[in-house]
């Protein structure tokens, strides 16, 4: 069966994408976004002009497309304009949409445990226990192979995580015992969490779908994921009292600001702050006038 032709369009913006070494899934994204519009329109893409943006980001929002989705769109549209068309004038049409700032779900440490003890097989406690006892995006658990476990070191190598950057995730003695128990069941050699054929890694949708059945069956209300349990791990160690730019450099972020969230969920922290009211001298309640 032949495949599909590329059009000479998609093909230069795939070689534009490449050049500037985005990732696999950006790239899908991109892609998809820009076919999206592509029918909306009805006619090639680099014909549209600014009105034809324009009605189509109206026609997102009147078709109840959240925030994130439609700004993920406006940032495919304006690299296809502004880099494979050459064309900044139609890109600067495009707006952004301001997002809904939500607190994120965190779990206690009691459903954490909950969690992990109740997990469909080895192999997924195991992610799990990553996910919390690291930090770990979805996405570089799945892609953790058996030779990033730095056991002396005491670190996991994440390899190409966000953003194509390497670096380094925290290794405790309890996660180092819970992968160990791992691998002597299942025995991984290349990638630490196997697919259901060895030779490729098990998948994101994997690990969400045990994570979320899970949550479920322990009867966990909250609407769980695998980042779940890296906000959890954010949480919990600002509530013990870990500096913020420690948890920064654990999770892989660039900016502090993006970490500095979790202040808000860490009830902990704001359980033991001493409120100014409380520094006062006793207040004597006003006598009533006679």
């Amino acid at each position: 069966m032949s495949e599909k032709p590329i059009s000479p369009l998609r093909r230069r913006m795939i070689e534009d994408m490449t050049v500037r070494g985005f990732g696999e899934k950006t790239q899908s994204d991109y892609i998809r976004h820009v076919k999206n519009f592509t029918i909306f329109l009805g006619r090639a893409p680099d014909t549209a002009t600014p009105e034809d943006v324009r009605g189509f980001q109206l026609s997102q929002r009147e078709a109840g497309v959240q925030p994130p989705t439609m700004n993920s769109a406006t940032s495919a549209l304006r690299f296809f304009f502004t880099t494979t068309c050459g064309r900044a004038e139609t890109a600067r049409h495009l707006r952004i949409v301001k997002q809904p700032q939500k607190l994120p779900v965190v779990l206690t440490m009691e459903e954490v445990l909950l969690l992990l003890e109740a997990a469909p097989s080895p192999r997924d406690k195991a992610a799990m226990a990553v996910g919390y006892g690291a930090g770990l995006r979805v996405s570089e658990i799945v892609n953790l192979k058996v030779s990033d476990i730095d056991s002396k070191r005491m670190l996991l190598r994440i390899e190409q995580g966000k953003g194509q950057k390497d670096r380094n995730g925290m290794l405790s003695p309890r996660l180092l015992e819970v992968l160990r128990e791992w691998w002597l069941i299942g025995q991984p050699t290349t990638w630490l969490f196997p697919g259901r054929d060895p030779i490729n890694p098990i998948t994101s949708k994997q690990i969400y779908r045990a994570v979320r059945y899970t949550a479920e069956a322990v009867g966990i209300k909250k609407r769980v994921s695998p980042h779940t349990l890296r906000h959890s791990f954010a949480t919990h160690l600002l509530e013990q009292g870990v500096d913020i730019r420690v948890i920064q450099a654990a999770l892989g972020h660039s900016k502090l600001d993006t970490t500095a969230r979790y202040a808000h969920v860490a009830s902990k922290v704001l359980r033991e702050v001493e409120s100014p009211l409380d520094r006062l001298s006793p207040l004597v309640p006003r006598s009533k006038p006679q």
